[in-house]
């Protein structure tokens, strides 16, 4: 029996990367797993292994994921028939491509397709990312290149109306959500009294989501749109991506202890938000140092740090000047460097966004990102967009 070599090996991982863009630019065609394989050079088994193990899904899982998202974009942008959107996305029968998408999404296409149109808006960019998470682009939503750079990078073009996301308020605000005329408008903040009033004169009918917790809101806010089917299917699919994840984590990190930091300035916190807690405390399961099993924002100097000596440090940086000064002085001090995280290489920096964003898509994004982190695995078919960049990480 011939034995498989690290170049063989390395050569089949680079193959398999190249058959995974091959069937993102050609999901729409009749493809095969038979013929998958034969490309790859691999036999049908090894290849279906092969590409779970270095991707975290099947390929098939991978080419579903791929017709049925392109198929929501065409049910909700265009009046194509539902025979030529699943001939579209690579199905010839359209009672079959009919049923998988019910499989996959929850709902029927002609379902999503009436709820896809209803006009939504909102001024908090949490709602946004909950909306996004059940299929509804909103007409109105607050775009910002700088503070919800995910959003503004992918969604600038489909959000008709950009409102401001510093003065929710504002007269301004009013006039551009009048003219993207909303049929509901979602607050996770509570609304004054007179938005209130304003949002009755204009027939607009307002739901105010009060659950703290992000799969709550998310249900909240799929009772008011009428797509509870899919905010389900989302968080059934989470809980099994965080299955994945958290054993593919396990195997890198085994017992190490975790510790979240927050630099500004010249001075260190302990820092853990609800965000944080929920995906690397909760469902994750990570060991976190003693001092942050619960939301904090506690100063703590290098020497403090050093007594606790976590195995792994998570750090947000405050993007001003003198804090990205300091930790860049940070890293050449004695302290600093008798860290068992520093000596190891198991430093993290944190992006403020998803970090600071407390949503159903952002909490998603966080865990792909622990993943690719701590092991390298991209749950994605594509890099992941950072701060508007695209990163040329495989993830």
């Amino acid at each position: 029996m011939k034995t498989e070599s690290i170049t063989d090996r390395m050569t089949t991982q680079i193959s398999l990367k190249d058959i995974r863009d091959y069937i993102a630019k050609n999901h729409h065609q009749p493809l095969t797993m038979e013929h998958l394989a034969l490309i790859s050079g691999l036999s049908s088994s090894y290849f279906g292994e092969a590409f779970k193990k270095a991707f975290g899904q099947s390929a098939t899982d991978y080419l579903t994921e791929l017709r049925i998202g392109h198929a929501k974009q065409l049910l909700r942008d265009t009046d194509l028939l539902l025979r030529e959107i699943a001939r579209k996305v690579g199905y010839s029968d359209e009672f079959y491509f009919s049923r998988k998408f019910k499989k996959e999404v929850g709902v029927s296409p002609s379902a999503f397709n009436k709820i896809a149109r209803q006009r939504i808006s909102t001024f908090s960019v949490s709602a946004t990312g909950n909306l996004l998470a059940l299929g509804i682009i909103p007409v109105a939503a607050p775009l910002n290149a700088k503070w919800s750079p995910y959003y503004y990078n992918h969604y600038q073009d489909k959000i008709q109306v950009h409102v401001n996301i510093f003065d929710a308020e504002s007269e301004d605000n009013f006039r551009k959500l009048a003219s993207a005329k909303p049929d509901i408008h979602i607050f996770q903040e509570e609304p004054s009294l007179s938005m209130l009033d304003w949002l009755q004169t204009m027939g607009i009918k307002n739901v105010y989501i009060q659950a703290k917790d992000w799969r709550t809101q998310l249900r909240e806010i799929a009772v008011a749109v009428k797509k509870q089917s899919v905010g389900e299917h989302f968080i059934q699919t989470y809980e099994q991506k965080v299955l994945q994840a958290k054993q593919d984590i396990k195997g890198v990190t085994g017992e190490d202890t975790f510790a979240v930091l927050r630099l500004c300035g010249d001075q260190l916190f302990l820092y853990c938000n609800k965000g944080i807690q929920d995906v690397l405390f909760t469902d994750l399961q990570l060991r976190l140092v003693d001092a942050q099993q619960q939301t904090c924002n506690e100063p703590i100097t290098l020497e403090q740090l050093v007594d606790i000596n976590p195995d792994r440090l998570l750090f947000i940086i405050c993007p001003d000047s003198p804090t990205r000064n300091y930790w860049l002085t940070l890293q050449y001090l004695d302290h600093w460097k008798e860290l068992q995280a520093v000596k190891n290489g198991h430093v993290y920096v944190l992006p403020s966004n998803p970090w600071f964003e407390y949503s159903a898509i952002a909490i998603n994004r966080m865990l792909d990102e622990m993943l690719l982190m701590l092991t390298g695995k991209n749950p994605n078919p594509f890099p992941v967009s950072v701060h508007g960049i695209l990163s040329d990480s495989d993830l």
